[in-house]
């Protein structure tokens, strides 16, 4: 869906009503087993909303953007927690980023990452994901890095459809992402994209507490995977 957007207006009350409107797009997979995945941690509370709508199980896959030397707002790929990187080769050669420092920010975030990832999981394994259908859920979809390593990571363990939902996004970042899931549900997308945060009303920081919160209302449905 494309609209028009005057700068600074808000398509989305909060994070709550991103995952209502995302969840409506999304109930054909309701009472299919589905594993919703959000990227914490602004991620989370729209996947919740999305969980909730379709009865599904919610967990979360922990992502971190590599950001460029010296401009760590650029991202040059990012990393998950359990060692999978996506790199973009542009940025990365367009910088001349020499390899060693290349690999220690990549090991850098990926401990972030890893420290993240037991705070909210803990002793839990990861939800068994081969055979199901996987619903990967952000608040928003910008360079799209931490995303792209999500899926990479998802697509190993063997899903039976891979769903990447965005309640808004850029164009660019969107089609690339079609071309590693199976399908890209982008609610709002953009040519010249904003940040994020513009197309909320309430786009405050989502704490670790909230996410523990959230997880922690959804446990019970969990089921470790075996493959």
């Amino acid at each position: 869906m494309r609209r028009l957007l005057r700068p600074r207006q808000s398509l989305f009350r909060d994070r709550i009503d991103a995952g209502e409107q995302l969840a409506e797009q999304l109930t054909t997979w309701a009472g299919h087993d589905p594993l919703v995945l959000g990227l914490p941690r602004g991620g989370v509370p729209v996947a919740a909303e999305v969980a909730r709508r379709l009865g599904a199980e919610l967990d979360v896959l922990v992502a971190r953007k590599v950001g460029a030397p010296r401009q760590p707002e650029l991202a040059m790929g990012a990393v998950t927690a359990d060692g999978g990187v996506y790199l973009d080769t542009h940025i990365v050669d367009h910088l001349r980023v020499p390899a060693d420092t290349l690999e220690r920010l990549i090991e850098q975030e990926r401990e972030v990452a890893r420290r993240r990832d037991q705070r909210f999981r803990g002793d839990r394994p990861f939800p068994r994901v081969k055979g199901r259908t996987v619903i990967v859920v952000d608040d928003g979809l910008a360079t799209g890095a931490t995303m792209r390593a999500a899926v990479r990571v998802l697509r190993k363990r063997d899903p039976r459809r891979l769903i990447v939902t965005v309640p808004v996004g850029s164009t660019q970042a969107c089609a690339d992402l079609a071309e590693e899931a199976d399908e890209v549900v982008c609610l709002h997308s953009f040519d010249s994209f904003q940040a994020v945060g513009l197309y909320y009303e309430d786009f405050r920081p989502t704490e670790d507490a909230e996410v523990e919160e959230l997880l922690a209302r959804f446990r019970g449905a969990a089921e470790p995977d075996r493959s």
